[in-house]
C-alpha cells in the first residue's frame, strides 16, 4: 500500500492528512512534506491520522522529528484521530503523551485556544 499526504490551511494551523501505510518505504515522502512546511514558516501542524492504517518505528521517528522541528520554531505539533492500531503503537512506545494526541482534528486544532481568565 502507498501513502497519501494532503494539507489544508485552517487559520495559522495546517492540518496534514496522512492516509495509507507509514513505514520505511513511505516515511521519506512524509518527512519531505513536513520539512517543506517548516521551511515555509508553517510550524503549527495537526496530523489527521484517521486514514492511516499502519505506522512502524520509522513513521514514529518522523513524527518525533516533526515535533522537535515545530517546538524549535515556536509552533505546535498534534496528532488527531488515530485508528486503534496506530493508537496502540503510540501507547506501547510511550509516545502518546509526548506527541499530543487528540480524538478528533477539531479538538487538536482548538486545544489551548480557549483558556479561562485568571481571577
Amino acid at each position: 500500500m502507498s501513502l497519501t499526504v494532503s494539507t489544508v490551511q485552517h487559520g495559522d494551523t495546517v492540518v496534514v492528512a496522512v492516509a495509507g501505510e507509514l513505514d520505511m518505504g513511505t516515511a521519506p515522502q512524509l518527512q519531505d512534506q513536513i520539512t517543506d512546511l517548516i521551511d515555509k514558516g508553517r510550524s503549527r501542524l495537526v496530523f489527521d491520522l484517521a486514514d492511516l492504517s499502519f505506522c512502524d518505528s520509522t513513521g514514529l521517528s518522523v513524527f518525533v522529528r516533526a515535533k522537535n522541528s515545530c517546538d524549535e520554531a515556536g509552533g505546535i505539533f498534534r496528532l488527531a484521530a488515530p485508528q486503534r492500531g496506530v493508537l496502540r503503537i503510540l501507547e506501547v512506545s510511550g509516545l502518546v503523551e509526548v506527541l499530543e494526541t487528540y480524538p478528533t482534528v477539531e479538538e487538536a486544532r482548538t486545544a489551548g485556544a480557549a483558556t479561562p481568565a485568571a481571577d
